[in-house]
């Protein structure tokens, strides 16, 4: 969510009535939301209204899966499948701003947008399965669970890390399952609510700098 504070609580100092803020809330579909202080901040100025309410939530998944999950280092190989929908767009320009080297995994009318983004390699996977690729990479972030977990988990390097954010019950088994083998480490990339309000802070810091911004592809149809 995205506005403008109409009143805070008598507690509350570090923002007051008039100040644009965006952040994460239950219910935000409506005119005026109640949001506990801490899980807000300052809306960036070169954004939108619009801009910013589609920033948390996708911006924070990205970056919890890349630096707080998968670990990525500058020089790091990472690869993220789902690389043009509202989290896979965040993640492609963090991914780069922390100094990896990028594959993204998109369909062919979003190949353009994910180079654009800063991609290094794009895979157009209605024409080529990116689980054969002979690139080892220290991260693969699934946010499209299209391809078996075994296969992906092959292309990791020794100690990589695969971070999945599908939250299918059947993935989640399958995903327990290839643990069991895989060569590196698979996590997923949730965590606390109390953890936001840092992650969301640097966020926030990067979109600021210019460092990412939202360019989520839209299709009749969907599909990354």
């Amino acid at each position: 969510m995205a506005g403008r504070v109409a009143a805070v609580g008598k507690n509350i100092t570090q923002f007051k009535p008039g100040d644009d803020v965006f952040g994460e809330v239950q219910s935000a579909y409506a005119e005026y939301v109640c949001v506990a202080a801490d899980r807000i901040g300052p809306k960036p100025t070169n954004l939108t209204f619009e801009q910013a309410a589609a920033v948390p939530l996708a911006a924070i998944t990205a970056l919890q899966g890349l630096r707080d999950k998968g670990r990525v280092q500058p020089g790091h190989q990472v690869l993220i499948n789902g690389a043009s929908g509202g989290v896979g767009t965040f993640a492609v320009q963090i991914a780069k701003a922390l100094g990896a080297e990028v594959t993204a995994v998109c369909s062919t009318r979003n190949m353009d947008i994910a180079r654009s983004l800063g991609a290094d390699h794009v895979i157009d996977y209605t024409q080529d399965d990116f689980t054969q690729s002979r690139t080892r990479f220290d991260t693969i972030l699934d946010l499209a669970g299209s391809r078996p977990v075994s296969d992906c988990v092959r292309l990791l390097a020794p100690n990589g890390v695969y971070v999945s954010s599908v939250g299918r019950l059947g993935w989640v088994l399958k995903v327990a399952v290839a643990s069991l083998s895989a060569r590196g480490k698979i996590v997923f990339a949730d965590g606390p609510p109390d953890a936001a309000g840092p992650r969301r802070s640097e966020g926030d810091a990067r979109v600021r700098q210019g460092q990412a911004t939202h360019r989520q592809a839209v299709h009749p149809g969907g599909g990354a």
